[in-house]
């Protein structure tokens, strides 16, 4: 084959210095030279040379320095509301529930989770919303995601449309997957499956972008960050506007117990005029691993544990608690008008610049699997947009009850915790509601059977005695 690449693209390329990427055009097959051309014709190469520029310029060591003394200047979040010990305070979250439930009721609600990522850390090669982690009726983590999300609509009356960002590598098995169960009872007009963006890996050295082989460039999703570009692009934010949407509750694939659309959650935030709302839970040492919630210069922000310095993350208060406590549990809500605002703002979502080992194909044509960091890559992350928010909120949540994420194949944060965490919260519903159930019986209780000890409370007659392991679902109703 001899044909040669699309002048306009060459010329594109000339014009960065990228024309190498084209180096084995004439060895590709007419779909190969057809994929390769759409990813050339996606990048922006003005952005990508500007920050492969600015790491050139910053230098690894001021950048640390301006981070750790950032972090110096944090404090606690000044609007913040933690888990009620006090009638009033109780009183307080009551309120917002109603609140919450109005909304629900109005359908102004909706819900967006984040499913980009395999399962590769557990040892599982589909995506991982697919990962069986329901402890007695190994329901996916989709199902109880999705249940959940119909079952709350059902109370509301109202439907709340949900929307799935995936990545290139789970696209088409996340849509299979859903489709292949009936979209677990929603209606499939109510659910958007939308794709977030790649950015490619360019040689730190020289920015030259990677090839992972001969017709294709070495890309990899460009963070959840990218929401927000990939929902103006599939037009979903006018979707929103259209359907009277004015909330999205965010939340990841990975955490089972997330309380989707949680009403209280969209009452405080919509009592508190905030345009953009996070709940954390007390972080469990000053060295654990998640990012802290803080307010920095009088704006609300999460700096990642790899830029809090040790002595900062150990710093306490006159009663010795951390003083930086309020650990981010990635679920959020936000104000529609405001992802719109900032969707269309370049300014508000920096890139984040990742040194990483990036395998590459070199210009003989030879798979190289490097020793050293040799690449940089680029993402977004979507709790970047907190200091562009007029007014944002701090929502403490019990972290037992609510953050129990499945991210490591053993050990915390695995499928044994998570699985032992639902057993411990549909336990402690079932015993609130009068039944009697010991701590070695296995029991599950499905969103569509009850949502929350309220509804268990209901729904299942005291003394009930639970002697083996059983799945509360509609069919026991």
């Amino acid at each position: 084959m001899t044909d040669a690449p699309p002048a306009e693209l060459k010329s594109r390329l000339e014009a960065h210095g990228q024309t190498h990427v084209l180096r084995w055009w004439d060895e590709l097959s007419a779909v190969q030279r057809q994929r390769l051309s759409r990813q050339i014709e996606s990048l922006d190469l003005e952005r990508i040379a500007a920050l492969w520029a600015s790491r050139q310029h910053a230098g690894q060591r001021p950048q640390t320095e301006d981070l750790a003394d950032i972090a110096r200047r944090a404090v606690p979040p000044a609007s913040i509301v933690r888990l009620p010990q006090t009638p009033q305070a109780r009183d307080d979250w009551q309120r917002a529930q109603k609140t919450g439930e109005e909304l629900l009721r109005a359908g102004k609600v909706g819900a967006i989770l984040v499913a980009g990522g395999q399962g590769t850390r557990l040892g599982f090669d589909k995506p991982k919303g697919v990962f069986p982690i329901g402890p007695v009726s190994h329901a996916s983590l989709f199902q109880i995601l999705a249940e959940q999300v119909l079952a709350r609509s059902r109370r509301a009356g109202k439907p709340i449309p949900y929307f799935i960002m995936t990545s290139d590598a789970t696209h088409a098995d996340t849509v299979a997957f859903f489709t292949e169960h009936k979209f677990f009872g929603l209606p499939p007009g109510d659910v958007f499956f939308f794709e977030q963006g790649n950015m490619p890996a360019v040689d730190a050295a020289t920015g030259k972008l990677l090839m992972a082989d001969k017709g294709t460039l070495s890309t990899s999703p460009d963070g959840h960050g990218g929401m927000l570009a990939a929902l103006a692009k599939a037009g979903l934010l006018d979707e929103m506007k259209r359907r009277g949407i004015e909330f999205l509750h965010y939340h990841q694939v990975d955490n089972p117990t997330a309380i989707v659309c949680d009403p209280v959650f969209l009452g405080f935030h919509a009592q508190r005029g905030a345009e953009m709302s996070i709940k954390v839970v007390a972080k469990r040492s000053a060295g654990e691993r998640m990012g802290v919630a803080v307010d920095v210069d009088g704006r609300t922000q999460i700096i990642e544990y790899s830029d809090l310095p040790a002595d900062v993350a150990g710093k306490t208060d006159p009663q010795g608690e951390l003083l930086l406590w309020a650990g981010s549990t990635a679920i959020h809500v936000f104000s529609r008008s405001f992802l719109d605002r900032v969707a269309h703002s370049d300014a508000a979502l920096p890139f984040h610049i990742a040194h990483k080992k990036v395998p590459y194909c070199d210009e003989r044509g030879s798979h190289v699997a490097p020793e050293r960091e040799n690449a940089y890559k680029f993402e977004r992350f979507i709790f970047d947009a907190l200091p562009a928010a007029e007014r944002s909120l701090v929502l403490e949540t019990d972290r037992g009850r609510e953050f129990n994420p499945v991210k490591n194949a053993a050990g915390d944060d695995s499928p044994d915790t998570a699985r032992e965490a639902l057993l411990r919260l549909h336990r402690g519903w079932l015993r609130d509601a009068g039944a009697v159930v010991d701590d070695q019986t296995a029991v599950e209780v499905s969103p569509l059977f009850a949502l929350d000890a309220d509804e268990t409370r209901a729904k299942v007659q005291p003394g009930t005695r639970v002697t083996e392991p059983t799945f509360f679902s509609p069919a026991n109703s």
